[in-house]
């Protein structure tokens, strides 16, 4: 005998999840434009790395741009400001030690409360000896983080800048490498 077919919708065990969780779903607006990242982000492995790309830097070119001779205001600018002075070198300016100076790309939010997001590039110099609240790129057991190193004594921790992300504190044969420091953040604004 045919068993009868089943209408779709309704309750099926383990479906959904609220099945999953053991609570209600809440509906999350998000950006159009960053829908497909926000995707990738929670469906990545929670043991993945948190640095992508580490590449050195190679300042072969020399490009100099013009430096406005006043810092600008937040407000109204003023006719002044069309005069220009000098020059820059964005390879002299950013990259002090060009030997031990990597870009990394950011694959995490968990320092995200002072600004660094998830495809933002950092400038790391390898040669300066990182110091207290110092932003690093550490290796905890095998896998890199970015994070704020917290001295307090013989104490290392490393702090992360997001409520969402839990400090990383260390337990007895636990290694913590630091990397490199942190000197700057490359953002796109478009």
């Amino acid at each position: 005998m045919k068993e009868p077919k089943q209408p779709h919708g309704g309750k099926r065990e383990g479906a959904g999840r609220k099945a999953a969780y053991n609570e209600p779903t809440k509906v999350v607006r998000v950006p159009e434009s960053r829908i497909l990242e926000i995707k990738a982000y929670l469906n990545k492995p929670k043991n993945e790395i948190e640095i992508d790309q580490i590449r050195q830097i190679d300042p072969v070119t020399h490009l100099e741009i013009p430096l406005a001779s006043e810092r600008i205001q937040a407000g109204f600018p003023s006719p002044a400001q069309d005069y220009v002075e000098n020059t820059l070198d964005l390879n002299e300016h950013l990259i002090k030690n060009p030997a031990a100076t990597f870009i990394v790309r950011v694959n995490s939010l968990s320092m995200l409360g002072i600004g660094i997001d998830v495809n933002d590039e950092l400038i790391v110099d390898r040669s300066l000896e990182a110091k207290h609240r110092d932003i690093v790129i550490a290796l905890v057991d095998n896998e890199f983080t970015v994070k704020r190193l917290m001295i307090e004594g013989d104490q290392h921790w490393l702090k992360a800048e997001n409520p969402d992300f839990q400090d990383i504190h260390f337990d007895e044969g636990q290694e913590l490498v630091i990397w490199g420091v942190v000197t700057r953040v490359l953002k796109s604004f478009r």
